[in-house]
């Protein structure tokens, strides 16, 4: 048994498409003796019933998904080797599931939320968070986007209340900072970057939740994304718009937080790479 748990977050732009890039990015981990314990998937743009679930579990997973056609979609995917003995099944695995943002009308699957027992350690609570794009500043979209924040901080403020051990891991659409920002002179007052987003997501640390990625020495110029146009990740032109926040009580037992690049290299990639935070257990 390891003295850590790795919990992981990755928008994969279709589940159906990067599969076999899932399934081997889980087998490079295990092999470099590094599994990944938890991983939150965003954009799976399958239905539920297209989902994955025996490839996944063939290969040592158990998978919590919430699905629609074509656009968006979330899941968790937890690693069974780390699980308590008594998490055998997808009922004792994913406790007090929570399919989007209660109170909170959407049809779009943006929020999956799932205590975990892991062995060794006491549960986590973790949310994959498909945050809304926005489109630009003046659009209907960008109106829906700081609307779904709002309804996201009014919920995760019950949650944490609820589950003081939560993370909170996936694609938030948004860059923090102009060091998250390849060019941020260019990209200023745009969607991703602008004011009313990095608003609400000081807000989201305002509830007493911490950028993993930020509480560690980091490469300058570190991002999670890449257009795939203009040659955007061999000029590393990119944002870090994939995040892992953690609440008190796990900050303190974080010891580390990466962007794996790698699976971007592949061949027919997400535009997103992988976001990894490190939890000691105890």
């Amino acid at each position: 048994m390891t003295d850590s748990v790795r919990i992981a977050a990755w928008n994969v732009n279709s589940l159906k498409v990067r599969l076999p890039h899932v399934l081997r990015w889980l087998q490079d981990q295990e092999k470099a003796k590094k599994p990944i314990d938890a991983l939150c998937l965003q954009e799976l743009k399958l239905t539920d019933d297209k989902y994955p679930h025996q490839e996944l579990e063939a290969a040592g997973y158990l998978s919590l998904a919430a699905g629609q056609k074509t656009y968006n979609g979330v899941a968790i995917i937890v690693r069974k080797a780390a699980l308590a003995p008594i998490a055998s099944d997808l009922a004792t695995t994913f406790l007090k599931p929570v399919r989007n943002i209660p109170n909170h009308e959407d049809e779009q699957q943006r929020i999956l939320a799932a205590t975990i027992p892991f062995a060794g350690m006491q549960p986590i609570r973790l949310v994959s968070a498909y945050f809304p794009n926005g489109q630009s500043p003046d659009s209907d979209k960008f109106v829906y986007k700081l609307s779904w924040l709002n309804a996201l901080q009014t919920w995760l403020a019950q949650e944490l209340e609820q589950s003081p051990r939560l993370a909170l891991l996936g694609d938030f659409n948004i860059a923090p900072a102009d060091a998250d920002v390849h060019d941020p002179k260019v990209w200023e007052g745009q969607n991703l970057v602008s004011p009313p987003e990095r608003d609400a997501f000081q807000a989201l640390i305002g509830l007493g939740l911490h950028d993993s990625f930020r509480m560690f020495e980091q490469a300058p110029k570190t991002f999670s994304w890449w257009d795939y146009r203009m040659m955007g990740f061999r000029r590393n032109a990119g944002m870090r718009i994939d995040h892992i926040l953690l609440s008190d009580a796990l900050k303190e037992r974080c010891s580390a937080s990466l962007v794996d690049k790698e699976p971007r290299t592949w061949e027919q990639p997400s535009d997103h790479a992988p976001v990894i935070a490190q939890i000691k257990k105890g």
